[in-house]
């Protein structure tokens, strides 16, 4: 299905196709978890940004493979580009508008990301 989600004031919109059912991971990384941010990993190719291309501003650490598109104005990460799914997208699912039905968190032990990336490198390949 089609989920719309945005950014808190609606500079940024942006449509993703997931199951009706969405498994997201939680990741305890120094980021993630001073964000909160809950992870929809897709691939680029279920991904649409439908406004505010210019209204995105770009964090990047470490070795800079992750791109963190954060919102100008209200500094929301609704999506980014994660250095494990360089070929996908990571939705915020707290973006999405109205919220899925049914929501499966996974934990992620980002804290030993270089152990565990692999595991995740599935979710942004095409089906």
């Amino acid at each position: 299905m089609i989920y719309r989600g945005k950014c808190h004031c609606g500079a940024v919109a942006f449509e993703v196709e997931a199951p009706e059912r969405i498994e997201c991971a939680e990741c305890n990384c120094s980021i993630c978890t001073m964000s909160g941010n809950l992870h929809l990993i897709v691939p680029k190719s279920r991904f649409r940004l439908v406004r505010g291309e210019s209204e995105l501003t770009t964090y990047t650490f470490n070795t800079g493979v992750a791109r963190h598109l954060f919102c100008k104005t209200c500094g929301i990460k609704a999506f980014y580009i994660p250095r494990s799914n360089p070929d996908g997208y990571s939705v915020n699912v707290g973006c999405l508008e109205p919220p899925p039905r049914e929501i499966v968190i996974e934990k992620f032990d980002g804290q030993n990301w270089e152990q565990h990336a692999h595991t995740l490198a599935h979710l942004s390949r095409e089906a």
